[in-house]
């Protein structure tokens, strides 16, 4: 078992306060502002949660699309994934929907073989599973 942890820091109320996220476990990332505004708008140099969440989700993604390539004979040259978070306060504040959007390259592998191992994938992930029954989620995977 591993266990990651973040710490936020939240000052004020949500419309004008402010927090700070801090990466404890690794220190990785340096602690990163963030306000309620920003989340809602434009980031202006500021994160959210939302975005934290693409991230993690683009990772985790990748990791085991690549993985599963891996083992069935077709290690991948290249993944790039994008995680594309949407936050509405349409009934109520909550993610509705991650995009995944995939383009590989992966020598000697079809593509149907390939669509079949990023479906497989996007549902392995951890961190679609951690999501899914609450939050849609899309994939739009490609070679190139």
């Amino acid at each position: 078992m591993v266990e990651r942890k973040a710490t936020n820091v939240w000052q004020g109320d949500l419309k004008e306060g402010s927090g700070k996220t801090s990466f404890d476990s690794s220190g990785a990332i340096p602690p990163v502002d963030m306000t309620f505004p920003r989340r809602a708008g434009e980031p202006e140099g500021y994160t959210s949660p939302d975005e934290l969440i693409a991230a993690a989700h683009a990772t985790c993604y990748n990791m085991g699309l690549s993985s599963a390539l891996s083992n069935n004979g077709h290690p991948p040259e290249r993944i790039e994934t994008s995680a594309e978070v949407t936050f509405t306060t349409e009934g109520g504040p909550h993610i509705s929907r991650i995009a995944l959007h995939v383009r590989a390259t992966v020598p000697g592998i079809s593509s149907d073989d390939f669509l079949e191992a990023a479906a497989a994938a996007k549902d392995g992930c951890p961190v679609s599973k951690l999501v899914s029954g609450n939050t849609e989620i899309t994939l739009d995977a490609a070679l190139q």
